[in-house]
């Protein structure tokens, strides 16, 4: 498992296109030449490989990371691909924005 200070310290070697720290439940941190760190989590659906980001590090910390990935495993236990369900809930919330401001403009 993964520490914060690991995280911190976690660089690619120059050899490399990418370095991946893993951490547990298909959970790694991927390390580019560049510097840049993300959270990713990797996943089997139907027999095949996906794989989900959840953001970039420090942004997103470790134990953030860790409850991204439980959630993403509680929707794909529940039969949906958690990166369908997360676009999906991402229109849903930017519509109801949507009505919600119109309902304002109409008041005024």
């Amino acid at each position: 498992m993964l520490t914060d200070t690991a995280c911190k310290k976690a660089i690619c070697p120059p050899d490399k296109k990418r370095h991946r720290l893993a951490d547990s439940g298909g959970l790694y941190l991927e390390v580019s030449p560049s510097g840049s760190k993300r959270w990713f989590w990797k996943y089997r659906r139907d027999g095949k490989e996906g794989r989900m980001a959840l953001g970039s590090y420090p942004a997103v910390a470790l134990a953030a990371a860790r409850a991204a990935r439980d959630t993403a495993k509680i929707v794909k236990a529940g039969g949906f691909n958690p990166v369908q369900a997360r676009k999906l809930a991402r229109i849903f919330h930017a519509c109801s924005q949507r009505r919600a401001q119109r309902g304002i403009a109409a008041r005024i």
